[in-house]
């Protein structure tokens, strides 16, 4: 009995062997999840280098543009910018048209349009993709706060009715926070999350390409959507982790990666002398600046002359030129310019140290001890923290400086858990309202916008009666004197506008810059 079993035991045994042999013929090559082997391997492959790790990716929660450059390509909207303006065109929708009292927008939709998991694109997925959204009440939803009513007329037709005229409605419709979410995202919901736990590290969208594999601390990797409307010429797009910027001069010089996100300004010298690699630059509508926050951080923060000081403080000339090797532009405003509304003639805070100490002793404020939040999410920021640092020991303030994850910066952020915090901004649309109705309108408190938890009630009002009118002149003169203003009552240091510096493979075609699309990627139209 036991030699039957023995040999009964010897030809399963045998069969299974087999049978592995025959799977591992067919088997994928072992590095074909590595980015390193593929992005050398041909010319359906991309790799990008970023510098640090993504947080949730879910369209309706993020407001991150870290995290957009994963969403956008998976995704499509009803309207999608046109190239490099900021204008839009037909995406989802093939035509739109309006009331005339600007409350009603009936969008008719393209047909053919799919899922990633091959389930039609129609008005009713708008209809709940939107809905969604504005359940879950995260910063994206603010924008759409003024809709009032969504009705899926019947499969091709979505019919938006608003609260008030609402005249930039179009241009949000383009944004990341405007992707189209498949409904079949409830069947992922835990305790009432409506999917946000799932969609953090998934993707549920109907764009050229969906999320194949996320190993945390290396690499993202995107896959062709095959049902997409538009077969992009890449198979498979890494966004590949890589936190040393000479690191990513080498690699982008090995052809090991074809675009390096990370590279500071102080080595882009060297990357101009890379053979296979070329400097994309171009003006951009990036902005930095310093949260300073007046209402949850240090008490000494709430009075108007020691914010005021601090802007007198900073030597805007000398830190461009030590942060960014002089790639940037001083703001006058809070609106960049380049974007209408921007105010030429609007008051710029110079450096002036002996009035930043005369403001600080009007306000009693003496031996002020602040805490400047950063994170690892951009390289400059480390020489920007020590520049400012520096700056404000000048005028009797110590700053210490709390460098920490970026998925930890952001929930500190949201919380208001700082005193000071580095930051930098880009427009979702080509509106003023994508600066000042987000920056310093009241109910925006956090990572929907306002992160200097500002409130100055009339500023509020202008911002949201700028929002209603149609008449761009008439919300221009809104716009200007809610500038002049919050420049007064200084809630942020406005530091500059940072130039678009992009170093990437000769050998990478398509690729249009768009300010509205700050580190994001044309992904469909690429190649090589």
């Amino acid at each position: 009995m036991k030699r039957k079993m023995s040999v009964l035991l010897i030809a399963v045994m045998i069969v299974a062997l087999l049978s592995a042999c025959v799977k591992n013929s067919n088997a994928k090559p072992s590095g074909s999840s590595d980015p390193k082997s593929e992005a050398a391997s041909g010319k359906d492959v991309l790799t990008i280098a970023t510098t640090a790790e993504q947080g949730t990716i879910d369209p309706a929660v993020t407001m991150d543009n870290s995290a957009w450059k994963l969403t956008y390509p998976a995704y499509e909207r009803l309207v999608e910018y046109d190239g490099g303006s900021t204008k839009v065109k037909p995406g989802l929708a093939k035509e739109w048209k309006v009331s005339k009292d600007g409350k009603t927008w009936t969008f008719t939709l393209n047909e053919g349009h799919k899922f990633a998991d091959g389930t039609a694109v129609n008005a009713d997925a708008v209809k709940k993709s939107f809905e969604r959204l504005r359940k879950i009440g995260k910063g994206p939803s603010e924008v759409f706060s003024v809709i009032s009513n969504i009705k899926a007329e019947n499969p091709t037709t979505v019919i938006f009715t608003l609260k008030e005229n609402f005249p930039p409605f179009i241009s949000t419709l383009a944004a990341n926070y405007g992707s189209i979410v498949n409904p079949k995202v409830m069947d992922h919901e835990q305790n009432g999350d409506l999917g946000q736990n799932y969609l953090a590290t998934a993707t549920m969208g109907s764009g050229p390409y969906k999320l194949a594999k996320w190993k945390k601390g290396e690499y993202v990797r995107l896959d062709q959507n095959k049902y997409a409307s538009k077969k992009p010429s890449f198979k498979k797009v890494y966004f590949k982790i890589v936190a040393d910027p000479s690191a990513q001069r080498l690699q982008l010089e090995k052809g090991e990666i074809d675009i390096a996100e990370g590279i500071p300004v102080d080595q882009i010298n060297a990357v101009k002398k890379i053979e296979n690699a070329k400097l994309l630059q171009e003006p951009s509508l990036l902005v930095e600046y310093v949260y300073v926050n007046s209402t949850k951080g240090n008490k000494a923060l709430k009075n108007k002359k020691v914010r005021q000081a601090l802007s007198y403080a900073v030597d805007y000339d000398k830190l461009i030129d030590a942060v960014q090797q002089g790639y940037g532009t001083k703001m006058r405003g809070p609106i960049p310019k380049g974007l209408w509304g921007h105010d030429d003639q609007a008051k710029q805070y110079t450096y002036d140290k002996d009035k930043a100490k005369a403001l600080l002793k009007e306000a009693g404020a003496s031996n002020l001890s602040l805490d400047l939040l950063y994170s690892d999410n951009k390289t400059w920021w480390e020489t920007e923290a020590l520049t400012i640092q520096s700056n404000l020991k000048d005028i009797g303030v110590k700053v210490n400086l709390k460098k920490v994850a970026y998925a930890t910066s952001r929930e500190m952020m949201d919380k208001g858990e700082f005193d000071l915090a580095l930051g930098m901004w880009s427009p979702d649309f080509g509106d003023p309202y994508a600066f000042m109705n987000y920056w310093y309108d009241s109910k925006n408190f956090g990572l929907a916008g306002n992160r200097a938890f500002y409130k100055n009630d009339a500023v509020d009002q202008k911002l949201r009666k700028a929002a209603t009118l149609n008449d761009a002149k008439q919300r221009e003169k809104l716009y200007q004197e809610a500038q002049n203003t919050v420049i007064d009552d200084a809630p942020y240091i406005l530091l500059y506008q940072k130039d678009f510096l992009m170093p990437i493979s000769k050998g990478v075609k398509g690729f249009v810059y768009n300010p509205m699309l700050e580190s994001m990627y044309n992904l469909a139209d690429m190649s090589k």
